[in-house]
């Protein structure tokens, strides 16, 4: 395996002088939210992917370009640069495709009692190479990362199964009309549903989460049901992430379930406007986007 990723190695970089086709696309935002009875405020959102294509390997970088993610000291914007949001690389050596994730991404959670990772972890987490083999085992995929972690994966009868070592298995695809995904994580189980009644599509998640959208005069109406949040305690954890509390998380506060709406119209232009209520916190967002 070593030498497979080696070998990896020395094929992106000779190709890294001769990427033959290079595609850009994005997408940049700007939204206005009254906020109900707290103060207004607006924000920007601004995103580049950059795809480079030479042959069977590709290369994509994706960038924060708002100065959401800069490192700007406070009350100086004029440090403000690009930030990298992710770095993949691929390559396809006969049936054999390897996938480099060179990427540290931030892996640590709010400390807004909104839960997520108490402590950030090492960039190995984050970063890994996968090798699958388009082996012919009942149209069958098998892969394994540098952690030895074997993924098998494969579409039969219209349903797309993955299966890995650690624990985690998926099934999704379409059974009389509806569209079916569930997935069980070490023994947590999730799942969505979605079908379309009378040109109305609908889903629904095992979070009890519900959204409706349909067509209104030209425009797309998205109704949206929010399940309440329960409160739960923080898990200490280690900055290693060893022990059963792995890299711990953060307490979670409870929040009432709400609804919104929102209603959305594609102008000649390329440009999106949408406007969305939320009860919630009775406010009114209006946004602008554009995506290429």
């Amino acid at each position: 395996m070593k030498k497979l990723i080696a070998l990896f190695a020395v094929s992106a970089m000779a190709s890294t002088s001769a990427m033959s086709a290079i595609a850009l696309s994005g997408a940049a935002s700007v939204s206005y939210d009254d906020n109900g009875s707290s103060p207004s405020a607006t924000t920007y959102d601004a995103d580049l992917l950059v795809t480079g294509t030479a042959g069977a390997t590709t290369v994509t970088v994706g960038m924060d370009v708002d100065g959401s993610g800069a490192d700007s000291t406070s009350g100086n914007n004029t440090s403000q640069k690009p930030s990298i949001t992710s770095s993949t690389m691929a390559t396809t050596i006969g049936p054999v495709t390897v996938t480099a994730d060179m990427f540290n991404e931030t892996s640590i959670g709010s400390d807004t009692g909104v839960g997520g990772q108490r402590y950030e972890g090492s960039a190995a987490d984050d970063t890994s190479v996968t090798i699958s083999v388009d082996a012919p085992i009942g149209d069958a995929t098998v892969g394994v990362d540098d952690t030895g972690v074997l993924t098998v994966s494969g579409t039969w009868s219209g349903m797309t199964m993955t299966s890995s070592t650690d624990d985690v298995t998926t099934v999704a695809g379409s059974i009389a009309g509806m569209d079916v995904s569930v997935e069980n994580d070490g023994g947590a189980t999730t799942w969505s549903l979605g079908t379309t009644v009378s040109g109305v599509a609908l889903t629904l998640a095992s979070s009890q989460a519900v959204t409706a959208t349909f067509g209104l005069a030209g425009n797309t109406m998205v109704v949206s049901s929010v399940p309440a949040v329960a409160a739960a305690d923080a898990v200490t954890g280690n900055a290693a992430g060893t022990g059963t509390a792995g890299y711990g998380k953060r307490i979670t506060n409870s929040a009432a379930s709400y609804s919104t709406v929102a209603i959305s119209r594609s102008l000649t232009s390329g440009a999106t406007l949408a406007a969305t209520y939320s009860t919630s916190d009775d406010s009114l967002t209006l946004k602008a986007s554009v995506a290429f």
